[in-house]
């Protein structure tokens, strides 16, 4: 009996025995085929070279300008652990995953821990277990994994990550994705807004906090509540030092580091240039522009700066720029991005304005090339009519006869017309085009004389690369900004012969600075459009060329706005911030006249008009005052000897002053002159030029 009751337990254990395999085999194919069918349904193996971040924008040395937001309105910056400080990569791995390089994704010791505190909680999750490799898993699903079949799936996908990516590329994807509190996304996007600088290096107490905060970034967030975030960063320090991962005494002088309690503004330089990049480089993640950051900066604040003193409605612009090479080094379209008053948001350095007398240098550069003029030749500045065209100087004054260089430098209005007129305005706007200028000239019409003074669009920009050409010998540059490529110019035309650019350059070193400047420093020129409307400085040294817009973006008036007043100081002190930029202007090429007016060949010592009898039609001397059948009153009827003044425009001096047919004193070059009358009446008066030709009038004096 009992070897049968033996042999029917031994048969009943066997089936029992099979039972269970059965199950557990059964058991395995259910959970095979779950594991198969989680991991059917997992999102793509992402590339953290092609992860949807936001655009970053930096200057030439790789140091970031302004970021934009993912389409999503996230701060998610490109990221790589060379570009992390390697103390908060161990403090993240010693503290999260200690184990990470060496696991497949899912660590099975904590996995059971934590199986075992969801048993003894009745089925609550008190920890998660997830390695580093789970958590990015988490991350790129975006789902929440608080259960265990969030746990399953995770733990799913981290095998495939670790059989797909490398270790470096895991944690590539977690300090791009690691959340930190509102729209903050991966770790460089936090250092920036809470720090105000890259991840590259960090304290040991901001190291800590940013291994915190992706645990709970919402509760922890310290610009919303200081304290979680100070005892979620001392908890990272405690157990680090628990761990023997870092010394006590550095733990502690981290506590004593205060967190940060607001969210800092991310850099937003060259704000216009950037967003033109962006623009134009839809797809990029990081675009480079050849602007200097701390140069950028720099004239940011001095624009802002000048704005505020100038007008709450004046905006400032300024471009900087290598001569050699075109880069254009600093671009500052406005005095503020976000000022409304100004309208900030316009980029001056792009819109179309009247230059004023910015241009006269390339008219005498023109005028020394084709070989009419030299620096001290004498030309008359004295009131001349072109048809109806009647150029007046700024200040209303005639200056009589003076040198090309003093009319260059005085910004002398009637020359430079003078001048434009001998050598063509069609000419002076194809040389514009040389430089790599576009001007505007009104739809339908051909160039004209007034160009010479601000009648005709042209842009910041534009303007700068005509003073770069002038500057670099007369050889174009055009200007590089890193937007878009740029063609070689290697074979393009001259825009100046180099003996003309200089000249043109040595002329603008004697140009009186501002009060804030000193001379010889640059060379540089002013101009100020009709109506006070743009104020304009641009200049150069032997290596930067620097140009200066201020005004009002919507081209109303700014009564007493001059470039001189208004634009040559922020000129000057901008080139006060070139730092070890800074290079002398060049030396003379060969061919270069040196010499006095008296020592030039004698077709040079006195500007000539290549077509002599044009310019003696239209400039025949003429009486200015008194008017022809005009009474005046001198006070002669009460006894008075007051003086009769007698005023002259155009013709060429010396002049001789008759009245009643005597001459009156000595021929003289002074375009006015004084009588005396011998009583009340009528009197003719009439002036004659060196070249014979006259004026008469008939006035009566009382």
């Amino acid at each position: 009996m009992k070897q049968e009751a033996s042999g029917l337990w031994t048969r009943r254990l066997t089936l029992a025995g099979f039972s269970l395999f059965v199950m557990a085999c059964a058991g395995l194919i259910q959970l095979n085929s779950t594991l198969i069918g989680i991991a059917a349904t997992l999102p793509p193996t992402p590339d953290v070279a092609t992860l949807p971040v936001s655009a970053a924008v930096s200057d030439r040395n790789g140091q970031l300008l302004r970021p934009f937001t993912t389409a999503d309105g996230r701060w998610r910056l490109p990221v790589e652990r060379s570009g992390v400080d390697p103390r908060f990569l161990d403090m993240l791995i010693a503290y999260e995953d200690r184990n990470f390089v060496s696991h497949d994704g899912i660590a099975w010791s904590s996995m059971a821990r934590a199986a075992g505190q969801f048993v003894g909680a009745g089925g609550r999750v008190v920890s998660g277990g997830s390695t580093l490799t789970m958590q990015v898993a988490r991350l790129i699903e975006g789902q929440p994994t608080r259960n265990l079949w969030g746990k399953l799936r995770q733990m799913v996908h981290a095998h495939r990550l670790e059989n797909e990516l490398s270790k470096d590329q895991i944690i590539d994807l977690y300090l791009t994705l690691a959340p930190y509190g509102g729209n903050i996304e991966g770790v460089r996007a936090a250092s920036l807004a809470y720090f105000g600088k890259e991840p590259a290096r960090l304290t040991t107490a901001e190291a800590a906090l940013l291994v915190a905060l992706p645990q709970s970034p919402e509760a922890r967030r310290p610009d919303r509540d200081p304290l979680a975030a100070q005892r979620s960063r001392d908890m990272v320090l405690d157990r680090l030092v628990a761990m023997g991962a870092l010394p006590a005494e550095e733990a502690m002088a981290a506590k004593h580091e205060p967190v940060p309690t607001v969210r800092r503004e991310f850099p937003m330089l060259a704000a216009h240039m950037a967003q033109q990049a962006v623009k134009a480089q839809p797809e990029a993640r990081q675009v480079e522009l050849t602007i200097d950051k701390r140069l950028q900066e720099a004239l940011e604040r001095l624009a802002a700066g000048r704005a505020r003193i100038l007008d709450p409605k004046v905006s400032v612009a300024i471009v900087a720029a290598d001569i050699q090479t075109g880069e254009v080094l600093a671009s500052v379209g406005s005095a503020g991005l976000f000022a409304t008053q100004s309208a900030g948001f316009v980029d001056m350095t792009t819109a179309i304005r009247s230059p004023g007398s910015t241009l006269k240098p390339l008219i005498y550069g023109l005028a020394f090339e084709l070989g009419l003029a030299h620096p001290q030749s004498l030309i008359e500045d004295r009131p001349t009519a072109f048809g109806a065209y009647v150029p007046v100087n700024f200040d209303g004054f005639s200056r009589g006869t003076v040198s090309i260089h003093d009319a260059l430098t005085e910004s002398l209005n009637i020359p430079a017309v003078v001048v434009l007129d001998a050598v063509g305005p069609a000419r002076l706007v194809s040389r514009l085009r040389r430089a790599h200028a576009d001007p505007r000239l009104p739809v339908n019409t051909a160039p004209s004389l007034a160009v010479g003074l601000g009648g005709v669009g042209i842009t910041l920009r534009d303007l700068v690369s005509v003073y770069a050409a002038i500057g670099n010998g007369g050889k174009p540059i055009t200007l590089q900004d890193g937007i878009k490529p740029q063609a070689n110019l290697t074979l393009a035309a001259p825009v100046l012969d180099p003996v003309a650019a200089w000249y043109v350059s040595d002329i603008l070193a004697d140009v009186p600075p501002p009060l804030n400047g000193s001379p010889g420093r640059i060379a540089y020129k002013t101009g100020t459009s009709y109506g006070y409307r743009d104020a304009w400085a641009i200049g150069f040294d032997g290596k930067t060329v620097i140009g200066v817009w201020v005004g009002r973006p919507d081209g109303a008036p700014v009564p007493g706005l001059s470039g001189i007043v208004g634009a040559a100081p922020i000129l000057f002190e901008a080139f006060d911030r070139l730092g070890n930029r800074k290079a002398p202007l060049p030396r003379a090429p060969d061919g270069v006249i040196f010499a006095s007016n008296t020592e030039l060949p004698s077709p040079l010592r006195r500007f000539r008009h290549p077509d002599e009898d044009l310019v003696a039609r239209v400039s025949a001397p003429e009486i200015a005052f008194p008017g022809d059948g005009v009474d005046v009153d001198l006070g002669l009827s009460a006894g008075s000897i007051s003086p009769l003044m007698v005023k002259v425009r155009n013709g060429v001096p010396p002049f001789t002053y008759f009245a009643n047919g005597a001459p009156i004193g000595r021929p003289e070059f002074a375009r006015q002159s004084s009588w005396k009358p011998d009583g009340p009446g009528y009197v003719t008066l009439s002036v004659v030029d060196a070249s014979g030709r006259g004026d008469t009038v008939t006035v009566f004096l009382n």
